[in-house]
């Protein structure tokens, strides 16, 4: 019994430098099944989407009103003629995203710290910053929007700017501040009362408590879901288009307008999903990330 074990334990353990690993017959056996249950699952994976895809390609196809539906909304004529207008007309989406996005970080961080201060003489500070949350959380953007471009302009106030692509801007920002802020009280609330404690122990003020120990480690968890924010604020900036701005979707509106063809729209559509899907993949890997630091017990 003991030389038996003996001899399996040699041939589990790592080998000298005269004589290379060979792993047991057990383990190569493991290794094998778990390569062709990944080989299986892999064929069955792409025969059912194989399947799935021409079912409903069949199905599309085989309707009585697709040969009108492909004239209408996927000729390939309008769609030359669409794309470059609308590559032109994504420049403003991604000023507004980049632009928008920026202030609507600090505006929101400011908002969630603000909510979260503590000490009676704060209580007016945090009810204005509620009532603001409240207000632009149950306000539809496009009826935001409409009130900035077309309520703002009506009003003649000297110095203010008419133009409807800062106004829409500034709708966006007004309205997505409400719910980064959520995001980061949610960030900030996730973090243990403890380590505040422990850094108020260490003698940190409240404020270098937040700066230092709290914030870094909520804005560090909700970042998958500000890049979501972020992925909805890319798709809302094609709203601003209601007030004459020519974006890539008043861009797709003029040039289908122009003989009654909707393919410029199916263009937009695309070249926004093809902005989205990266910005998405990016948001999986990295809620995937932190999902396994956290069941790996790493730092969040």
């Amino acid at each position: 019994m003991g030389t038996e074990s003996a001899s399996a334990l040699r041939k589990e353990a790592p080998a000298g430098p005269d004589d290379g690993y060979r792993p047991s017959e057990r383990r190569l056996a493991h290794q094998a099944y778990r390569r062709r249950r990944a080989r299986r699952s892999a064929l069955i994976a792409g025969a059912s989407t194989l399947v799935t895809a021409v079912a409903l390609y069949l199905l599309v196809v085989s309707s009585p009103g697709w040969e009108r539906t492909r004239e209408t909304f996927f000729s390939a004529e309008y769609a030359r003629r669409a794309l470059p207008e609308v590559l032109k007309g994504l420049r403003i989406n991604l000023e507004l995203m980049l632009g928008c996005g920026a202030l609507i970080l600090v505006l929101g961080l400011l908002l969630a710290v603000l909510r979260t201060l503590r000490g009676p003489v704060f209580l007016p500070v945090r009810l204005l910053a509620t009532a603001y949350v409240d207000f632009f959380l149950g306000l539809p953007l496009i009826i935001c929007l409409l009130i900035m471009i077309t309520g703002v302009p009506a009003l003649r106030l000297a110095g203010v700017t008419t133009d409807p692509l800062l106004l829409g801007g500034a709708a966006l920002v007004l309205t997505y501040s409400a719910y980064v802020s959520e995001v980061f009280r949610a960030g900030i609330d996730s973090v243990h009362p403890s380590q505040r404690a422990a850094a108020r122990s260490l003698g940190l003020s409240n404020a270098q408590a937040m700066r230092y120990v709290v914030l870094p480690q909520a804005v560090r968890r909700v970042v998958p879901p500000l890049l979501n924010n972020l992925v909805s604020l890319q798709k809302d900036t094609g709203l601003v288009s209601i007030g004459g701005a020519i974006d890539a979707v008043y861009a797709a509106k003029i040039i289908a307008s122009r003989a009654f063809n909707y393919t410029p729209y199916v263009v937009a559509a695309l070249v926004f999903i093809a902005l989205t899907i990266p910005l998405t993949r990016l948001t999986d890997w990295m809620t995937a990330r932190m999902n396994r630091r956290q069941h790996q017990g790493g730092a969040v």
